[in-house]
């Protein structure tokens, strides 16, 4: 279907999908969809931010109304509702798109991968935003980073994990290129909402699951159905999100406005990225206080496990996608020049720091 720009349709004739658009001395109504449940207060809440900024930058001729996941596209159709011009902007895991190009995964999350400050130092000052830029030029997008979750948990399960064999059979919720490293060992992944898995957990439809980390989790009530929560996320050491912005759309958007959104965007990823560090500590340590929740950490040879099946997923993308291959490349080594510095400085201090030299 051919895309309307977004003020030249609202003049025309009215459109069965959401329309952007105004009358003469009534703001501009934008419409922006999710991939979250609004009880989630981070990842919604960060929807919620941006539009609560965009508008007040506006002087009140924009509104912009956040939809929650289900509301008026599923969670996981965000990004096609905005490729396809029915809404002009969405707020999802970039990472729900890697059954069409696997490189989508580099831009939430790569099992054994970037931490928060390695991601957006590559986004920003590396090569990150122009191959993302070309990546969603394909689908008719732009987007920015649009938070960041930090480091996550390995997940819930409901019998622990020794060595490798305990994770053959298992039903897990597990999303992007970390479920496919899951599937290697054993498991088998089913691609779930938010708003399911607990569902799933306590019909016994699942067997282990992974969201974000303990402040999320516990909103889900994921320590009422599962018993074991295990550290560390080896598959999402940070888990960034994007704001995507239909291409066509935002290009009929008043000029100021559209230069202030990339500013915007910034303003809330950085806002999600500290309030998960703030709020994750404390949400653990009532996870630990829990009679019911056993808190582990994957034994090396599971992590081993996962390490030789996170190749292995690797050497099939870059045999089969030619922007995936070009991406790793430049991604691997920006990754091991952080690596390098963080050697020497960050992580030999937080060493020290662990072994109760404060």
């Amino acid at each position: 279907m051919k895309r309307r720009h977004l003020l030249g349709a609202a003049a025309a004739a009215p459109l069965a999908a959401p329309m952007i658009g105004r009358t003469a001395g009534r703001p501009l109504q934008l419409e922006l969809v999710t991939a979250w449940p609004a009880a989630l207060d981070n990842l919604f809440g960060t929807a919620r931010h941006f539009a609560e900024r965009l508008e007040a930058v506006s002087d009140g001729t924009v509104r912009c109304r956040v939809h929650p996941a289900g509301a008026r596209v599923g969670p996981m159709e965000v990004y096609d509702a905005v490729a396809s011009g029915a809404y002009p902007i969405g707020h999802t895991a970039p990472y729900y798109q890697i059954g069409k190009s696997p490189a989508h995964g580099f831009f939430t999350a790569l099992p054994f991968g970037l931490d928060l400050h390695q991601q957006n130092a590559w986004l920003r000052h590396g090569n990150g935003q122009a191959f993302w830029d070309a990546l969603n030029d394909r689908d008719g997008l732009v987007a920015y980073p649009g938070g960041n979750t930090g480091p996550q948990t390995g997940g819930w399960f409901n019998r622990e994990i020794a060595t490798p064999a305990d994770l053959r059979g298992l039903r897990m919720r597990f999303p992007g290129h970390g479920g496919r490293v899951m599937a290697k060992t054993g498991v088998t992944i089913q691609q779930l909402p938010a708003g399911e898995v607990y569902t799933a957990m306590a019909r016994g439809l699942l067997d282990a699951a992974e969201w974000v980390g303990p402040h999320d989790d516990r909103i889900l009530g994921m320590h009422r159905v599962s018993r074991y929560l295990y550290l560390p996320s080896w598959a999402e050491p940070s888990a960034m999100l994007g704001f995507y912005f239909n291409k066509q759309r935002l290009r009929a958007l008043p000029e100021a406005l559209r230069a202030a959104i990339p500013a915007l965007c910034a303003e809330a990823d950085a806002r999600m990225s500290a309030r998960y560090q703030a709020l994750n500590p404390p949400a653990l340590r009532e996870l630990e206080e829990d009679p019911a929740v056993r808190i582990r950490q994957f034994p090396d040879a599971v992590l081993d496990a996962f390490r030789d099946a996170a190749a292995a997923v690797h050497q099939e993308d870059a045999r089969r996608d030619g922007l995936y291959r070009e991406i790793h490349a430049d991604w691997q080594a920006f990754r091991e020049k952080m690596d390098s510095w963080d050697r020497q400085t960050s992580l030999r201090f937080a060493a020290y720091r662990q072994r109760g030299n404060n």
